[in-house]
């Protein structure tokens, strides 16, 4: 358990709104930051580039902004697994460029169903997963060599994969193509699932709340439950609202965000969650506490490559071709440092599946300001390394404000 999980107990004359301002501040004085920064980090850089361009903010460009943020994130929901237990995987951007190549030959060239190639896609990535965590597990080899070597292995099958041609285009007319770019949500469906998933959250913390207070362990109080689902209905419902105003919620959007909560929900209410976070934060207390720390590790590569591969998917039918830079570029840059950007730590055993969501809204809020305003090339991966030394440089603060905290 991080952290940001551990409640404290309010004051009952205390009104929900005023109890929850005092638990960020005593979070605050302890060094946890929660996702406070980046919130505000994106606030500014919406408002500069709004203020650039005033098309930035429009429904139209924003909807184009979560649609881009399907793939990265989707794979940066796999470097979130990976930062957690303390390793790295820099081979990502490759095993997504595999997976695209998969699904177009499979689906181009050799005429199989679309749902066998898919399939076939996924497991591609968990594949590459399953080899680094046991090569990571029975050889000790430090996970940055092994995905080094691995971003290298893997984009020469990708390469052989695709053959002389390079490139192959995916049938504008097949539904892969549609779900990528043409399929949108209902504008009722969105405020039907927005309800939905905050119904979700404030039943799961109600539970939370009472299984602690039977336990006599901190709880957080219902006023301020019911604070933050309400400001988490009133965020939602808005920006399900303006998007709605241009071609609405995409499907490939709305899948990620269901990636994202599955995910969060399995780090937070599983048994194998739990031992992610303690394999993170110490591996040897871990292994004192009866958790078997090379199925954690073998695991968690396992579904990094796997949603590697699925992001990979998910770039593919946006740009419906698959080619020899597919996965390249900054693929790897984008997907790591949205999870880092998100407030996951690269010390490990801190983060959440949904930092990552955060984080790559950041990532591509950069891109996508950029390419409104079109300065040169190189601004944007000044800027995109600044902001993500910057997130270091927060998260190396925050670890030492806990420190410190822990010792008085």
């Amino acid at each position: 358990m991080t952290t940001t999980d551990i409640p404290t107990i309010a004051d009952p004359n205390e009104s929900g709104a005023r109890a929850a301002v005092r638990d960020f501040v005593a979070r605050a004085r302890g060094g946890d930051l929660g996702s406070a920064p980046v919130v505000a980090g994106l606030i500014v850089i919406w408002i500069v580039f709004e203020i650039l361009n005033p098309t930035f903010l429009s429904s139209t460009n924003l909807v184009n902004l979560t649609m881009q943020s399907a793939a990265v994130g989707t794979i940066a929901l796999g470097v979130v697994l990976v930062l957690l237990i303390g390793e790295i995987d820099l081979s990502v951007g490759s095993v997504s460029g595999l997976a695209s190549a998969v699904l177009a030959v499979g689906f181009v060239e050799l005429g199989m169903p679309l749902p066998v190639v898919l399939v076939a896609a996924v497991a591609s990535g968990a594949l590459v997963g399953l080899l680094f965590g046991l090569i990571r597990t029975r050889f000790g080899v430090p996970s940055f060599v092994i995905t080094l070597a691995g971003l290298l292995g893997v984009l020469g099958v990708q390469l052989a994969v695709l053959g002389r041609t390079g490139s192959i285009n995916l049938p504008f007319e097949s539904w892969i193509v549609q779900f990528g770019t043409q399929w949108f949500l209902p504008a009722w469906l969105s405020y039907t699932l927005v309800v939905a998933a905050v119904g979700s959250y404030a039943w799961s913390q109600v539970v939370l709340a009472r299984r602690r207070t039977e336990a006599r362990l901190p709880a957080v109080p219902l006023r301020t439950i019911i604070v933050r689902s309400v400001a988490l209905l009133v965020l939602l419902t808005a920006a399900a609202w303006y998007l709605n105003l241009s071609r609405g919620v995409g499907v490939m959007f709305a899948l990620f965000l269901l990636l994202a909560a599955l995910t969060q929900l399995a780090l937070t209410r599983t048994r194998w969650g739990r031992s992610v976070y303690a394999v993170g934060g110490n591996v040897e207390a871990a292994r004192r506490a009866g958790i078997r720390v090379n199925r954690v590790y073998v695991s968690v590569f396992v579904l990094c490559s796997s949603l590697a591969a699925l992001g990979g998917v998910f770039a593919a039918a946006r740009l419906a071709a698959a080619n020899q830079s597919s996965g390249g570029g900054d693929t790897n840059l984008n997907a790591i440092a949205a999870a880092v950007i998100g407030g996951t730590s690269l010390f490990g055993g801190r983060g959440s599946a949904l930092s990552a969501v955060l984080g790559v809204i950041v990532i591509m809020s950069i891109t996508s300001g950029l390419a409104l305003i079109n300065p040169d090339s190189s601004l944007r991966y000044i800027i995109t390394g600044a902001v993500l030394l910057l997130a270091v440089v927060i998260d190396s603060l925050s670890r030492r404000s806990r420190a410190a905290a822990g010792r008085a």
